[in-house]
């Protein structure tokens, strides 16, 4: 990771402010223009993922302090909104332990936190730790049979539309994205963005016909047509169906 930006050092001396000789460590996360990988893609929104001005996305952080209140968050909430403007995500807040006790609750996205981050000031949060490869194993079969459950009871309240499905399709793409960067993790397969990882998908599933390919290019795209919606929902569920099915041999072959 290359220098930090300046808004990441205002941003330290603010939470010095708030917090004191509480903050025990400051982090920067992910790449400095943004592409943070599994440790907050599905909460940019709501962690200033927009609206500050800047071309890049935001830095995101993560501040360990040794007790956090409904006062510190009071404090932070009244300067987010300059936070954001500057081009920073909102901070994760911690409370001292909690990030190691986490892990096995989030192995994906603290483990991305893990693999890139620079420690800005304070103690390295992270000595000692690592992602347990059966917390990974775990957190994936629950992204796929999750995945597959939504699928199949959102298909259904299409009501047969072809429009409703279209919706559907397209909405689902991130999540099934995340779900392909998430096995190709599990099984050490280098994939460098999200199009390699669904060709892992196709690979492993002996699918060669591009459908996890075809899902994963729908992220970004706002709509695709009713006739587009027909053709995809059968091949995509089956891919689900199969990947579910592939998880569970993680088990018998890796224990």
């Amino acid at each position: 990771m290359s220098s930090v930006p300046t808004a990441v050092h205002t941003l330290e001396r603010e939470l010095q402010q708030i917090f004191g000789a509480r903050l025990q460590s400051f982090v920067m996360f992910g790449h400095p223009t943004g592409d943070i990988g599994d440790a907050g893609r599905s909460s940019d929104t709501n962690r200033g993922g927009h609206g500050h001005g800047h071309d890049a996305a935001p830095a995101h952080t993560l501040v360990v302090v040794d007790t956090l209140s409904a006062a510190d968050l009071r404090a932070c909430s009244a300067r987010v909104t300059s936070w954001h403007e500057s081009g920073l995500a909102t901070p994760l807040l911690l409370a001292a332990h909690e990030f190691d006790r986490s892990l096995d609750t989030f192995p994906f996205e603290f483990g991305a936190i893990l693999s890139n981050h620079v420690v800005v000031s304070g103690r390295n949060p992270f000595e000692g730790l690592h992602v347990n490869p059966v917390d990974l194993r775990r957190a994936c079969e629950i992204q796929a049979r999750g995945h597959l459950l939504h699928l199949r009871e959102a298909y259904v309240e299409t009501r047969g539309r072809l429009d409703a499905l279209a919706v559907l399709i397209v909405g689902s793409a991130p999540a099934f994205a995340a779900l392909a960067a998430s096995v190709a993790r599990v099984d050490s397969a280098a994939a460098a963005d999200s199009a390699a990882a669904a060709r892992h998908v196709e690979r492993v599933l002996g699918m060669p016909g591009g459908t996890a390919s075809a899902i994963v290019n729908l992220v970004g795209v706002h709509e695709i047509t009713s006739a587009q919606a027909e053709q995809l929902f059968d091949p995509y569920l089956d891919v689900v169906e199969r990947l579910v099915k592939y998880i569970d041999g993680w088990r018998a072959t890796r224990g």
